[in-house]
């Protein structure tokens, strides 16, 4: 079983960029599809990026297209999510999911490994 961890977020102002780290342990991390997600109160958890086990396929939200950015160090097991010209729409607790498969998924109950999550909130 993979263990994910989350780490990056914080506050930060409109404009600004953070970059979230999920740090996995435990089985074949590269057999693994990637997933980031985000769920903001009152709001459906969203399907934000997606990254493929070999890293090629990349798949991503309309919204976060050209301001967003998924990359994975294998040697490192962690996947990133760098994030640019946040804005409010992007405050919410971002979660890192993991799936055994070489397609992503923008579904979140494709993925059946989470990490806890971790609070993004743009101030404007």
């Amino acid at each position: 079983q993979v263990q994910l961890v989350e780490s990056g977020g914080g506050l930060v102002q409109a404009g600004g960029s953070l970059r979230l780290s999920c740090a996995a342990s435990g089985r074949t991390f590269s057999n693994y599809a990637m997933g980031w997600f985000r769920q903001a109160p009152g709001r459906e958890r969203e399907g934000v990026s997606c990254i493929s086990p070999t890293g090629v396929g990349t798949v991503y939200t309309d919204s976060v297209k050209d301001q967003f950015a998924i990359s994975k160090d294998t040697t490192k097991a962690t996947v990133y999510l760098q994030m640019n010209s946040l804005n409010s729409e992007d405050t919410a607790v971002y979660y890192c999911a993991a799936r055994r498969h070489l397609v992503c998924s923008s579904r979140a109950s494709a993925y059946d490994i989470w990490g806890q999550g971790t609070q993004v909130t743009v101030s404007s």
